[in-house]
């Protein structure tokens, strides 16, 4: 896991990329496993916390929450916006409300997440040509993702929880 100068995690990286921006300088080793990797003539511990070197600023300018598919997922809620059925990201694509063909832009008001039967059956036409209704208008969202790095807390690394910043309370009810 590699945080930003201020101890915010900001990413976590395979272990090669780990070593690499230790070899560059970049990062600071603050946790080590006990796992070691060895080269010809050198062993190192395999590091677990990194952190970075100098501040980044994380990029929340404007406002803006990032045109991107995982984005689109969330926003429409993991439904197909014909259907409205819940799926699993493997089972839905995005669709042009209207298609590239015809005009139809890569925009947040024009691509909606749906189903692979609904969005081969609406094909290339505009869901009114289709006989098709939208669930939801598509808009873009109003809120901002603030962290990204997914992991169960009972699968985390012990050597990363002290870096987290909430409270992490063990054992069984």
């Amino acid at each position: 896991m590699v945080l930003n100068a201020s101890f915010e995690p900001i990413v976590v990286i395979h272990w090669q990329k780990a070593m690499q921006l230790l070899f560059q300088g970049k990062v600071e080793v603050l946790e080590e496993y006990e796992r070691e990797i060895r080269t010809v003539s050198l062993t190192f511990r395999l590091p677990s916390v990194l952190r970075l070197i100098k501040y980044i600023p994380i990029a929340r300018k404007k406002n803006i929450v990032r045109f991107s598919r995982a984005n689109i997922f969330v926003r429409d809620g993991f439904c197909c916006q014909y259907c409205g059925r819940k799926r699993a990201r493997h089972e839905l694509t995005l669709d042009h409300i209207v298609p590239v063909v015809q005009g139809g832009r890569k925009t947040w008001e024009n691509i909606v997440t749906a189903c692979i039967q609904c969005n081969q059956r609406k094909g290339g036409r505009t869901p009114h040509e289709a006989g098709m209704r939208l669930i939801c208008r598509p808009a873009e969202p109003q809120w901002l993702p603030t962290f990204t790095i997914r992991y169960r807390l009972n699968s985390a690394p012990e050597t990363w929880k002290l870096y987290f910043s909430w409270n992490i309370q063990t054992g069984s009810a």
